[in-house]
């Protein structure tokens, strides 16, 4: 069994087709970061494990849930709750990491409809996977928040940004580790109506991450 840990914050109208195409072999984990839409109650409603976590941020919410995974079950995967991602196309990002042949297997975002993928957020992706690039050598082309990794080597990182920078750290923390990192295409869907990002959203959203995950980069 590999565990699914879906950060989440006002999901309730994504998670139902969601959980609804979790792949045999994947066990879903929510993670409540503060919702007020009832989505706690969707996912348990769904089958999912609910975790809540009372401190805001990303980083807080995965954190949380990797924390909540069975280590028993060695790889943990961490994808967005809000829809934009196909739960079928998880072996895909799993697999490097399941045969052995990664430590950890990324998800590059491709655009399944014009419109999918704001161009704010786009060209704010860009610009930090490129530095990302030339500071650690690592063929990453997406800071993208879908991902799968050993859950005990991930823990052993130490990771402590537990806001929107966390994802960047995560792949700078790896470069510096020597992993082997492998990223694939995945499908990437328009928000399931009724959500809203509270990234891609909307620019000064964008301007947040950014200013979080710049921060992760001067470090």
């Amino acid at each position: 069994m590999t565990d699914v840990v879906l950060p989440c914050r006002d999901e309730a109208a994504a998670l139902p087709g969601l959980l609804a195409r979790m792949p045999d072999g994947y066990r879903p984990i929510v993670v409540d970061n503060g919702s007020t839409d009832g989505s706690a109650d969707v996912a348990r409603a769904w089958g999912a494990e609910v975790v809540s976590v009372t401190e805001p941020g990303y980083g807080a919410a995965v954190h949380a849930g990797v924390v909540a995974a069975d280590p028993a079950d060695g790889v943990v995967c961490v994808m967005d709750a809000d829809g934009s991602f196909d739960p079928a196309q998880l072996p895909r990002v799993a697999g490097p990491v399941l045969a052995g042949q990664a430590h950890l297997g990324t998800g590059r975002r491709r655009p399944v409809v014009q419109g999918a993928w704001p161009w704010h957020a786009r060209a704010a992706n860009t610009v930090l996977a490129l530095r990302l690039r030339r500071t650690s050598g690592l063929p990453v082309h997406d800071i993208g928040p879908i991902r799968a990794v050993r859950r005990d080597d991930l823990l052993a990182l130490g990771l402590r940004d537990r806001r929107f920078g966390y994802p960047l750290e995560l792949l700078i923390a790896a470069g510096r580790a020597g992993w082997r990192v492998v990223e694939v295409d995945v499908d990437y869907h328009p928000r399931a109506a009724g959500t809203r990002s509270k990234v891609t959203g909307t620019i000064l959203g964008t301007v947040r991450a950014v200013r979080d995950m710049s921060a992760v980069l001067a470090r």
